[in-house]
């Protein structure tokens, strides 16, 4: 039914005005480009981000905030390392550094080191709730009625030329209890700080003795970009920014090393490599074909018109991608280049039955394959379709780029050639004569295998193969193999981890309760846990609000062991510390003030250091602290979820042992370890099984349909050409070591579809067999040149697509002839088999 009803349609070509159909694929390609031009300059962009292309989570509400929290604040921050022989001279370069930077104020913002103000304020902020605050050591003395050691730490302190004791401090804290809950909020840390500047003392180890030895002292400079690190134009103002303030400490402190960490490092060096093959394996790919059209044509015609279709199936890809996308990932572009391999099959295919018929002119043509190739461009563009199924953005992109761009190079041919390709071609008897010297032999070795013994030694050992490749396959679906940026980067960015106590990393802890005075009284029952890994060396270090927020609870608890101080003994304590028992109706009176006062978290995110906090608060929607966002963000299904709910999130830094600290919070409700990358890995593995699921469906689908058309034995042999490669392209994986992914997959379902265009081209063929075997050939030398140099790419995703099409492509094309040689033999033996209809 299929054949006949594209046989209709190319009879219909033949009476449509050559001249009509030109002006309509003129007018199309016209509508395209003004169209691409208008959505550019309403704001379309290129992507560079590798995160965009990632797979989309389902999630709550309250863990999708948190991660656009985490991801907000820790994505666009630059820190920078100045190594310095002594510390005057780290002082001084990082000064510079951060006054370079504030002149690139557009560019750079939050320009910070160590904060001496940061101290004071927080002095300010907590000294009114002072008597709602007690350390672990304070609580414990006071609890085991242990005043008098108290009373001791404080006339110790009176007579330390270096404690923070004053006059006025005195009378409103005479047990100097302030400093010490002051000093508790800092966590502790290798780092220091001098004259603002953050300071780091690295290292090195001497093997051989075992002994560290110091290499000078590292000045930490951290800032944050006013734009994405992933915007390609953004990253060039801040390497450019960066570069100019760097250049600057350099001139005046040539000694000092620079060490950088951040996102925007990784994401310039995946900007880099993707335009470099872009260009690098995208114009090795336009060479290949252009000299192969020109060894097989000896025409200039041709190679025009094959510059005609990529050029045409190039502008509707990207036409319909930022149409659907409203941008283009660089890795789209990258894969997209392995459309100039395909999309010029067609003009491959048009001009070896041109050279086949002489005959027959340019239209007649057309009207010849338009069956073949209408099926062709269908199971392509369903195969492109397939890939669009999986979770991944980026890999949608890839579907609806290389679909369209498959599209405008099949109605150039339909509209265009007919027109355009109606000049006579040179002679081209030699490679016609080499596709009928192929066949020949492929026919010779047809025939041994359609003899009994033939057949089962072929099987044995094509299962034999299989087998042992396809047993040694492993699976891996982690996304950090997606994207691998060099030692160049990572080497300076793990030192300045070390120098930072291991920084934060990427997996953090939220933390859920029904109520604020819930989620902070969570927060403190959580920090001992914490601790504990810290010993057990399964964490380098946290970040928690419940260091600097304690709850309620716990500040009434303080508020009445302080009672012990200034209701009972209060007169005791002045007289024992030296201080006038004056004092004490005024401290008794101070005291039951403050009963009703507390540490409220609205008020604490109104400071410099709770405005940096506040990220890690997710208060609910409506009732966000300053610094978050207050607009919806949910679908009215989980409006309530999220209304109700009260998070916070804890940062872990210097993670050894993820697996432990699953384990630690894994029967905890309250608790959950965020671990997007392993969340996103696990997609990855259930899409890669759905995937190769989905390529068996396939093959069911296309036994069915082509049985309808060729009957069912050609179409078994049409089936199983790609279904075959698919096998031997996987045992082959298996064999190198080369792991299973989602990739793979992926493009296991580009060589059914591509697959399938040469099983049909060799199931159509009548009388044209060298025609169509030449054809096949440029088409997998176009496509192997496309493929076969994204296997070359340094980003393993795109590594991984290009190899498995390579190997593939290859198999299918050895594989494919075998339909026509095999047709043949039977036909000899009086096997009837359908052929197609032809105009």
């Amino acid at each position: 039914m299929a054949p006949k009803i594209a046989t209709r349609i190319g009879h219909s070509l033949m009476q449509t005005s050559t001249k009509w159909r030109f002006a309509i694929w003129l007018s199309l390609m016209l509508a395209a480009s003004l169209w691409t031009l208008q959505l550019w300059q309403n704001g379309a962009k290129v992507q560079s981000d590798i995160l965009a292309m990632l797979p989309h989570l389902q999630q709550d509400a309250l863990t999708a905030r948190a991660l656009e929290q985490v991801e907000s604040t820790l994505a666009d921050q630059v820190y920078l390392a100045l190594i310095a022989e002594d510390e005057p001279q780290a002082i001084a370069a990082a000064t510079l550094l951060m006054e370079q930077l504030k002149t690139q104020h557009t560019t750079f913002t939050d320009i910070r080191s160590a904060d001496l103000q940061m101290g004071e304020a927080l002095g300010q902020f907590y000294f009114p709730y002072r008597f709602k605050l007690l350390t672990p050591e304070q609580t414990e003395a006071l609890s085991s009625d242990g005043l008098e050691h108290l009373i001791a730490s404080a006339t110790q302190q009176l007579y330390n030329a270096f404690s923070y004791a004053n006059s006025q401090l005195l009378t409103q804290d005479p047990l100097l209890l302030f400093p010490d809950n002051l000093l508790d909020l800092a966590p502790s840390s290798k780092l220091s700080a001098n004259q603002g500047i953050l300071l780091a003392y690295p290292q090195s180890v001497d093997t051989k003795q075992g002994v560290n030895s110091s290499e000078g002292v590292a000045a930490i400079v951290m800032a944050k970009g006013t734009e994405s690190a992933f915007n390609p134009n953004a990253q060039l103002r801040q390497q450019a920014a960066l570069t100019q303030a760097l250049n600057a400490v350099s001139a005046q402190y040539p000694s000092i090393k620079v060490l950088q960490a951040g996102a925007l490092f990784h994401a310039i060096e995946a900007t880099n490599t993707a335009k470099s093959e872009i260009s690098v394996l995208g114009l090795a790919s336009l060479l290949g074909v252009v000299l192969l059209v020109w060894l097989a044509f000896r025409s200039v015609m041709p190679l025009l018109l094959a510059m005609v279709t990529i050029g045409s199936g190039l502008l509707l890809a990207v036409t319909f991608t930022l149409s659907v996308f409203g941008e283009l990932h660089l890795l789209t572009l990258v894969f997209g280049t392995s459309l100039i391999g395909i999309a010029i099959d067609y003009s491959f295919h048009f001009y070896c039955e041109r050279l086949s018929d002489n005959q027959r002119n340019a239209q007649a043509t057309v009207a010849y394959i338009f069956p073949t190739v209408s099926l062709a461009f269908i199971t392509s563009a369903l195969a492109y379709v397939g890939i669009g199924l999986a979770p991944f953005p980026g890999m949608q992109q890839v579907a609806i780029f290389c679909a369209s761009g498959l599209l405008g190079a099949y109605l150039t041919l339909v509209l265009a050639y007919p027109l355009l390709a109606s000049s006579k071609l040179p002679s081209g008897e030699r490679p016609l004569t080499l596709a009928q010297a192929y066949l020949a032999k492929l026919t010779g070795l047809s025939n041994k295998l359609i003899s009994p013994w033939g057949l089962s030694l072929f099987a044995l050992v094509l299962a034999g193969v299989c087998l042992l490749g396809i047993s040694k396959l492993n699976v891996d679906d982690d996304i950090r193999h997606l994207q691998q940026s060099p030692a160049s980067v990572t080497e300076p960015e793990d030192k300045l981890r070390k120098l930072l106590s291991g920084g934060t990393d990427n997996q953090f802890l939220l933390v859920r309760a029904p109520s604020e005075e819930a989620l902070l009284q969570r927060l403190e029952d959580l920090s001992p846990q914490l601790d504990a890994a810290i010993k057990q060396q399964e964490l380098g270090n946290y970040v928690s609000l419940s260091r600097y927020l304690p709850s309620k609870q716990t500040q009434d608890s303080a508020y009445q062991l302080q009672g012990k101080i200034y209701q009972s003994q209060l007169t005791t304590v002045l007289n024992s510390i030296g201080l006038d028992d004056g004092l004490a109706p005024e401290l008794s009176a101070a005291y039951l003030t403050a009963k009703d006062s507390y540490i409220t978290p609205t008020d604490f995110f109104e400071l410099g250091l709770g405005k940096q906090l506040a990220p890690l608060w997710l208060a609910p929607q409506g009732f966000a602290p300053i610094g978050q966002s207050t607009e919806p963000t949910t679908s009215p299904d989980n409006a309530n979820q999220l209304n109700d709910s009260h998070g916070a999130i804890v940062l872990l830094g210097g993670i050894e042992d993820i697996a432990a600290l699953k384990a630690r919070f894994a029967e905890d409700p309250q608790v959950q370890l965020i671990d997007k990358v392993a969340d996103i890995s696990t997609v990855m593995g259930h899409y890669r099984l759905l995937t190769l699921k989905l390529l068996g469906l396939a093959l069911v689908i296309a036994l069915l349909l082509f049985s309808l058309s060729f009957g069912v034995k050609r179409a078994a042999l049409v089936v199983a050409v790609p279904a075959l490669a698919a096998l031997l392209t996987l045992a082959i994986l298996g064999l190198v070591g080369s792991p299973l992914s989602l990739f793979h997959a992926l493009a296991l379902i580009l060589v059914f579809g591509i697959g399938i265009d040469y099983s049909l081209f060799f199931a159509s063929a009548q009388q044209h067999g060298k025609a169509v075997m030449m054809a096949v050939f440029m088409s997998a030398c176009s496509t192997l040149l496309a493929f076969g140099l994204l296997a070359f790419s340094q980003t393993q995703a795109i590594h991984y697509f290009g190899l498995t099409l390579s190997l593939g492509i290859g198999f299918t094309f050895v594989l494919s002839p075998l339909i026509l040689t095999t047709s043949q033999v039977l036909t000899t033996n009086k096997v009837s088999i359908p052929t197609r209809n032809v105009i």
